[in-house]
Formats: C-alpha cells, sequence, structure tokens
C-alpha cells in the first residue's frame, strides 16, 4: 500500500483512482479543501440507503473504506494546516494524553469534532428531567423510545438492579430516579465506563449507582435486570455500529444465556430490542421466543413504542419484554 502526499491541486476523481489503486493519502493543503474533497468523494459513491440490507451494508463498508484513505497528519493533538480548528480538547477526549504525531482519518477526526460539541451539549433525556453527555465512541440516548419505556413501565420494587451495556449510564440513571436503591450499570467499553461515571456524577448519582468494566454481568444477583442489547445480528463497520449491530447476536445469546443465574427468587428481567432485525430477515419473532424459552424465560408482559427518530424505519417497533423464570400462566403474544 502507498502513501502519498496530496494537496489542494488533487481532484476527487484523481484521489478516488489512487485509492481505488490502494493508496492512503496524507494531505498537506488547506484543512477545509480537504474538507470539501472529502465531501465530493462521498458523492462520488454510491448511496449507502438504498437497496436491500446486504446491499447497503456492502456500500457501508465501500464508503468507509475509501472514505478513510484520507488522512490528517495530528502533533500532540494540533493540526499544522492552513484554516485547521483547535482539536486539542476533542483529540485528548477521544485519544487521551497528546502522544506525539498521529496519522487521522479526516472523516474520523471530523466525528471526533462532532462528539465532543455533543459531549459540552448534551442530549435532553425527557424521561430524567435532565441531559446527558456523550462521551467519543459511545452511543448517544437519541432514540428516546427505549428511555422512556424503562421510564413508564410499572416498577416492582427491587433493592438491587442490573443496567446490562450501560453505555452513557442513561437506563441506570432513569432506574436510580425512579427509587431503586442499588444499582450496578456494567459495561465492557472502557469509553462508556468512563461516559457513565461522568454522566451519573453530573447527576448526583454516583452514590447510588455503581457502574463496573465487566463483560455482561456483575458478580451477584438482582431483582431486576435491564439490558437494550444491539438488536441487528451483523458485523460492525465503524466504532458507533457497535451499539446496534451485533454479530451473530453474541450480547443478546450471552445475555439470555446467563440472565437466568444472576436473578433473585421473583426477580424480573427488562429486556429493550427494537424489532428492526425481523423487518430485515435477519431474525424472526420465533427465534427470539424461542430464545426466551431455552433460557428458561417467561414473557409476563410486553410495552411497544414507535421510534420517533430521522432513520427509523417503516413499521419498526421498539420493545420493553418483561420476563421473568418459566413457570405460571405465560403471557399471550399480541395480548
Amino acid at each position: 500500500m502507498a502513501v502519498i502526499t496530496v494537496n489542494d491541486t488533487l481532484s476527487a476523481d484523481r484521489a478516488l483512482r489512487l485509492i481505488d489503486r490502494g493508496s492512503t493519502l496524507v494531505w498537506d493543503g488547506d484543512f477545509q479543501n480537504a474538507k470539501q474533497l472529502l465531501a465530493a468523494l462521498g458523492r462520488r459513491l454510491p448511496a449507502a440507503d438504498a437497496g436491500s440490507f446486504h446491499v447497503r451494508r456492502r456500500r457501508q463498508a465501500r464508503r468507509a473504506q475509501v472514505l478513510n484513505s484520507l488522512l490528517i497528519a495530528t502533533h500532540d493533538h494540533t493540526i499544522h494546516l492552513r484554516r485547521a480548528p483547535d482539536v486539542r480538547q476533542a483529540c485528548l477526549e477521544a485519544y487521551g494524553p497528546p502522544d506525539g504525531e498521529r496519522l487521522v482519518p479526516l472523516r474520523e477526526l471530523l466525528g471526533v469534532i462532532g462528539a465532543h460539541q455533543l459531549r459540552i451539549e448534551g442530549v435532553q433525556v425527557p424521561a430524567l428531567g435532565a441531559r446527558i453527555h456523550p462521551h467519543y465512541g459511545v452511543f448517544a440516548p437519541t432514540r428516546s423510545e427505549y428511555v422512556d419505556l424503562v421510564g413508564d413501565r410499572p416498577l416492582p420494587r427491587p433493592a438491587v438492579a442490573f443496567d446490562i451495556g450501560t453505555g452513557t449510564g442513561v437506563l441506570a440513571a432513569v432506574l436510580a430516579r425512579r427509587g431503586v436503591p442499588k444499582v450496578v450499570a456494567t459495561d465492557n467499553s472502557v469509553q462508556a465506563v468512563e461516559c457513565a461515571r461522568d454522566n451519573l456524577r453530573r447527576l448526583g448519582l454516583q452514590g447510588r449507582v455503581q457502574v463496573v468494566e465487566t463483560d455482561l454481568f456483575p458478580p451477584g444477583r438482582a431483582d431486576l435486570v435491564v439490558c437494550n442489547p444491539p438488536w441487528i445480528p451483523a458485523r460492525p463497520i465503524t466504532l458507533l455500529d457497535h451499539a446496534v449491530y451485533d454479530e451473530d447476536g453474541r450480547m443478546l445469546r450471552g445475555f439470555l444465556g446467563q440472565v437466568h443465574d444472576h436473578l433473585n427468587p421473583g426477580g424480573e428481567v427488562w429486556l429493550v430490542l427494537s424489532d428492526l432485525a425481523e423487518h430485515l430477515g435477519l431474525r424472526s419473532r420465533a427465534e427470539l421466543l424461542d430464545g426466551f424459552r431455552s433460557a428458561g424465560l417467561r414473557v409476563t408482559g410486553r410495552a411497544d413504542a414507535v421510534p420517533r427518530h430521522r432513520r427509523a424505519r417503516d413499521n419498526e417497533v421498539t420493545s420493553l419484554w418483561q420476563l421473568c423464570p418459566s413457570g405460571g400462566s405465560p403471557f399471550v403474544e399480541g395480548a
């Protein structure tokens, strides 16, 4: 693979040909012109939001490969290019302390800048009556319907609740605000753990919510276990994809396979899941219900919400599945 230094004289067509031949381009011109070149490259690629699911994913992967081939050099989180913004704080939040020279895809760098701005502004969460401040690489709670479901569902009286895959900590915060005395929130991402702790400090809930870095469950058992796992069983492409895409449904299967062992007698499971994978033909409702039965769980209730975010698909529904260990009268699907 050739690494080529390029500048403002490079056309988008020439850049695309170089990338298609396996070259990586390091920009040495005006920063704003680099942004224009990146946009021009994007216009030359097929739209990623048309066709079947698998066609869209191939196009998304192709776009990522091409657009990530235009790199910007930073030195101790500073860009030494004409008309370059000050990205020191944004890079510090994304990458940690300065470590000399780093080559960063411009597309990624723009995401770092955007994440820094979103971290400052935060996302208003009606169920909390407060803002959640996402960190770089952590899924922002802009899909508010899943938070509303947890905020509105009649709450048992748990002494301890687990929030598995907490991300920003938003669901743990909702549970604590609803009166759960002790919440243990987990995530296997260092960025998410730091983000959740930051948000809980901002909300004054750090004394009631413990955030643990682990894969799925913390030690012990809980009266209520809440999880909003990635809902599409497919390979992630970008960092944020991990909140939506989970190849082979690893997290969902792992959660269902272990949750029984982490429930106190009489405990409940709240699984919040979009049915988009069903509409895409990647998982059937029968498979999901079979997964519940295989885990020794039965459905005792379900609450549905229609996603309102701009990327929601027609007919998509997000559901809070209320589950408990098998036994007794099952919930009738569709009731």
